[in-house]
This record gives structure tokens, C-alpha cells and sequence, in this order.
């Protein structure tokens, strides 16, 4: 039975049919042949009970954010400055590129508007300063998939709805990840400069002084990102009231730039309204199909027969690590999320691992998952980010893409295996450390201020 479900849902999206029209027509096959239920009859109810989940409000504000900071001119200046701070190593501008990229998933939680944003700011420079081509267009499309892992991702949000986990945690997961997996990223691009210097092109030069006050145009992107996240972590906002707080400040930011128009606006609003009518059919179709997939009894039937092969939890691991590797070559990103999430999961998450509870599994299960999710951004054929980057390049074969993106995907290997080894990546470090001070910050600290500058005591109300 699982096997047929398999291989109906390949041969769907081998015709090119649309993913959602896909998972949807899979869910009435299996609810028609497997189940002893008219399950179909429930699809009204399904779509309506996971349409009214206040947390997937958050995905079209996330969304919008991020348009928002696109057609600001925020992303260029942040580049820019980036530029001046790290161009003098091997690589110049490549470490710009993966650095701006860093940033801006810091705030928009897309990597397509990530990857789109910053080629867009740094392409023209690759024929100017005589960069390798294919290393330059590697660090764009492998930078922007940043924008899954570094908070806030909204397919951390996914993950955490499919798999009833908490999305805070999974944020306090992807920091230390997220931002080591470009520092890995860097490194990559040092070592293939230093073996061929005639890759790393003319760097920049600027003086300490250009530098410092360059500071300035790091400072929006940063305070967003307190906002968003900091709320958070403070407890002053959930994920979903975090993101309209960051449109409301991108717009105040886009404002202060001069960039605010009714024009910018309503184009800012298209454009997230079509990617959120996408991801929103997606996901709608996908929740009804694992309802299906439940009452059919294919989601036990795929946990047996894993868990009956006698391998042990790390064996397993690799096992369905292997399987992602290979899925994430033919799937888009999010299908591919919404699809494996709630099969997998449940069986990792009662295998031990030495991590102590289930929900210590599901999260660090979440961030290995999404690393994977993001080397499918860069592996053909269905490389969504490889599509994007070469389409603002708008010349020559996307081939050069693919073949930049791959030491990436390597790197990316090697970031996975580090969380393997060292689970407290994503478990303890910031738990233990960042989180207190955050919360001392914004609890104790602000609101003491806050206080302070009260009415005086007996004074009006």
C-alpha cells in the first residue's frame, strides 16, 4: 500500500502536475482505495480547522516582510557595507554575498526572496571585478537557502505545525546553525581562493573610517530582527503577532528611506499574495492527505515496516538522511517538507538517541531536516534557488550554477554531521546562555524603564 502511494505521488509530479492539484488527487486515491471511510467527506472540515491555525498566519506576513524589504533599498545598502567589512579576504565580494545573505534571512524568512535580493545587488559586480563566475553564482544560490534555517524560517513554522512542535524552540535551534553553516560557507570559499587565487577577484578596498560608518546601514536590518525575534524570546509575542510587528516596522524603515508609496505597496502585496496562495494550497492539501494517510492506515504501515528492519536509531538516521538527499533532488522544497514531516518524525522521534525526550528529538531532528531541505535548494533538477539566481543572471547555462553550488552542498554535509556529533548545537548552548540574557534584556531591563517613566504614584490613570 505505502509502495502505490509512492510511486502514484512520483508519477504525478513526473507529468508536471501542480503539487497541491497533486497531493490532493493523491489523498482522494488513497481515501477511495485504502480507507473503509468516505474520508473524502471531511475535506471541508480539514481545510477549515487548518486555515483557522493562528500560527500559519504568520507564513504571508513573513512573506510580505520580506517584499517589503526588497523594494526598500535596504538590502542594497546592507550589501554594500557588508562589502566594506569583508572583502579584503580571499574571495572579496563572496563573502559579502554570503554575509548580506546571513542578514536578510535574519529578517525575511524566504530563501527565494533571499537569493532573488541579494543577486540582484551583486551580479553586476562579477564580469567588473573578474570573479570566478560559477564560485560567485554558488555562494548567492547557497547563501539564500540560509533563509529556511536562520529565524525566522517560516518553514521552521511548518515544521513545527506538521509535527506538533514548539516554534520557539525550533528558532532557538536554527540560531547557532544557521550562522555557523555561513561561517562554513566562508571557509569554503577561503579554501578554493587560496588553492586558485585567480578566482577571488579585485577586493575592495576601504578605509577603517568607510567602515565604521558604513555600521549605519547594518543598524535596520538589525533592529528588525530584535523585533521580530526578541519579541519572542521576551514572551511579549507569539511567531504570528512577531511577524506583523516586523511588516509594521519594515514599513516604518521603508518610510524612513523615502521608499514608502502606494505603488511600492500594492506591488509588495502582490508579490506576497502569490507565494502565499502557493505555499497556503500546499499546505491545506498536504494536512488533508495526512489525515488520509492516517485513517488508511499508511502512516503505521510505513512506522512498522522502518522500525521492523532491526537497525539501530543511528542507523535508522542515516538510513532516512540518505532518503531525503535523494527525494530533495526531484522535490520542491516545501512539498518535500510537508510530505516526509509527519511520516518521519514520529519514528525518530521514538527512537533514543541520548537526547532525553521525544520533543528533544522532534527538534533536533527539525534542524537536520532543514539543512537537507536546504541542499535540495541547490541540487538539480528541481533546485529551486539554482532557477532563481540564474534567472537574475539572465545569460549563459544554468549549468555554471550547479556547478558553484556543489562544494556548498558539501559544506552542508559536513554542518549535519557536526549537529550529529555535537547535539548541543542545537539543544543547549543558546537555552543555556543567550536565552537569559534576552529575556533579562527585554523583561528586566526595558521594563524596568518602562516603569520608571510611569505616571508618578497617586497621579491619573
Amino acid at each position: 500500500m505505502a509502495t502505490n502511494v509512492v510511486l502514484l505521488l512520483l508519477i504525478l509530479l513526473a507529468v508536471s502536475v501542480p503539487v497541491a492539484a497533486a497531493i490532493g488527487v493523491l489523498a482522494i486515491f488513497v481515501g477511495e482505495n485504502y480507507s473503509t471511510m468516505p474520508v473524502i467527506r471531511a475535506i471541508a472540515e480539514s481545510f477549515w480547522q487548518t486555515g483557522r491555525e493562528a500560527i500559519l498566519i504568520a507564513i504571508p506576513l513573513f512573506i510580505l516582510l520580506g517584499e517589503i524589504l526588497l523594494r526598500s533599498g535596504i538590502a542594497q545598502r546592507m550589501y554594500d557595507a557588508m562589502a566594506k567589512w569583508l572583502s579584503w579576504l580571499p574571495g572579496g565580494l563572496m563573502h559579502s554575498n554570503i554575509g548580506a545573505c546571513a542578514m536578510f534571512s535574519a529578517t525575511s524568512g524566504s530563501s527565494v526572496a533571499t537569493a532573488a535580493t541579494v543577486s540582484t545587488v551583486a551580479l553586476p559586480e562579477v564580469d567588473k571585478r573578474g570573479y570566478n563566475e560559477r564560485l560567485f553564482l554558488g555562494t548567492l544560490a547557497a547563501g539564500g537557502t540560509l533563509g529556511i534555517l536562520i529565524p525566522p524560517s517560516i518553514n521552521l513554522i511548518v515544521y513545527g505545525l506538521l509535527t506538533d512542535t514548539s516554534v520557539p524552540d525550533l528558532y532557538l535551534a536554527g540560531f547557532l546553525p544557521g550562522f555557523l553553516l555561513a561561517s562554513l560557507f566562508m571557509i569554503t570559499v577561503i579554501i578554493a581562493c587560496m588553492w586558485r587565487p585567480s578566482w577571488g577577484g579585485e577586493r575592495i578596498r576601504a578605509t577603517w573610517g568607510e567602515r565604521f560608518r558604513s555600521l549605519i546601514d547594518l543598524v535596520p536590518p538589525l533592529l528588525l530582527f530584535m523585533v521580530v525575534v526578541g519579541s519572542i524570546y521576551a514572551g511579549f509575542a507569539t511567531p504570528t503577532e512577531a511577524a506583523s510587528l516586523g511588516v509594521v516596522f519594515a514599513l516604518i524603515l521603508a518610510a524612513c528611506y523615502g521608499r514608502l508609496s502606494l505603488k511600492m505597496i500594492l506591488r509588495a502585496v502582490e508579490g506576497a499574495m502569490t507565494t502565499s496562495a502557493m505555499v497556503m494550497l500546499i499546505i491545506l492539501a498536504a494536512v488533508f492527505l495526512n489525515f488520509v494517510l492516517g485513517v488508511a492506515g499508511v502512516i503505521q504501515a510505513m512506522t512498522q515496516g522502518i522500525t521492523s528492519m532491526g537497525l539501530e536509531p543511528f542507523e535508522l538516521l542515516f538510513l532516512i538522511i540518505g532518503f531525503l538527499i535523494v527525494l530533495g533532488c526531484f522535490m520542491e522544497t516545501y512539498s518535500m517538507l510537508i510530505l516526509t514531516a509527519p511520516l518521519l518524525v514520529p519514528i525518530i522521534a521514538g527512537l533514543d538517541f541520548g537526547l532525553g525526550s521525544a520533543d528533544a528529538n522532534k527538534v533536533w531532528f527539525g534542524i537536520i531536516m532543514i539543512i537537507l531541505l536546504e541542499a535540495a535548494l541547490i541540487t538539480p533538477p528541481v533546485g529551486v534557488n539554482l532557477y532563481v539566481v540564474q534567472g537574475v543572471r539572465g545569460r549563459g547555462s544554468i549549468t555554471d550554477t550547479i556547478v558553484g553550488s556543489l562544494p556548498f552542498v558539501l559544506t552542508m554535509f559536513i554542518m549535519i554531521g557536526l549537529i550529529i556529533v555535537f547535539p548541543a548545537i542545537t539543544l543547549n548552548i543558546f537555552q543555556d546562555y543567550v536565552v537569559p540574557h534576552i529575556s533579562w534584556f527585554f523583561e528586566d531591563f526595558l521594563g524596568s524603564l518602562f516603569r520608571e517613566s510611569g505616571p508618578p504614584a497617586g497621579g491619573s490613570k
